[in-house]
């Protein structure tokens, strides 16, 4: 018989995310460290577990408008087929096209963080995105529709007792724009949003575990990124 243990894995990533979100909001006391550390337990979690054609970093978003998106502290993007990350000093700007998902970290969830979280996520969905013809060897594919963005929020608690209820529906019903398809907190369950908008609770379990898999479920169901019109962004040289 192996002596590994497959529930032991998956129970033991959830527990080290859980206890290392713990710390950071126990053990660090000035607010703008600690939600620092809590972004990097989540982009780590990410950067480690995620398949390569995947990047998560803290970052912004421009379109080929030259609009921004509010700064992202999860944003999931195409490495493979996406030309250009801009990085000066720390800060990362990434196309409109290549953005699989946005997710807000947080130290708690309750209505105030969630609202927050929506306005962030719909800064990133309201961009424009480009979409060119791809070609291939019988000939030439039409340009692919921009996929959905996923959006969500993650934390390690929440503010509401039951922490996962009804409240929590309730805010996650306000702002269809900034929809959060997927939510983690890590002490008590996680969230998730089906294709109809209808929000479905897990609570308990192993949390971080379950929200990791599920969206990697998610990204395989989205396919690829659109052929981005590198031109497009060209024109802003002059």
């Amino acid at each position: 018989m192996s002596p590994w243990s497959l529930p032991k894995i998956l129970a033991g990533l959830h527990d080290d995310i859980e206890r290392r979100l713990a710390t950071a909001r126990g053990a660090l006391s000035h607010p703008g460290t600690k939600g620092d550390a809590s972004e990097h337990v989540w982009l780590e979690l990410l950067q480690t577990y995620l398949p390569r054609r995947y990047h998560a970093e803290k970052a912004h978003v421009v379109d080929s408008n030259g609009e921004f998106s509010q700064q992202i502290d999860v944003l999931v993007f195409d490495r493979q087929y996406s030309p250009f990350i801009f990085r000066y000093e720390g800060q990362i700007i990434v196309p409109a096209e290549s953005v699989y998902a946005a997710f807000e970290a947080k130290q708690v969830i309750d209505a105030g963080q969630i609202d927050y979280a929506q306005k962030k996520v719909a800064s990133v969905r309201r961009l424009h995105r480009t979409s060119l013809p791809i070609p291939h060897a019988g000939g030439v594919y039409p340009p692919k529709p921009p996929g959905h963005i996923l959006g969500g929020i993650l934390t390690l608690e929440s503010e509401w007792k039951p922490a996962l209820d009804e409240p929590l529906l309730r805010a996650l019903s306000t702002k269809p724009d900034g929809r959060l398809d997927l939510g983690c907190v890590a002490a008590h369950g996680m969230f998730a949003c089906d294709a109809e908008g209808r929000y479905t609770i897990t609570p308990q379990g192993k949390p971080a575990t379950a929200f990791l898999l599920e969206l990697i479920a998610r990204l395989q169901t989205s396919a690829t990124v659109p052929m981005i019109d590198v031109r497009a962004y060209a024109r802003f040289l002059g």
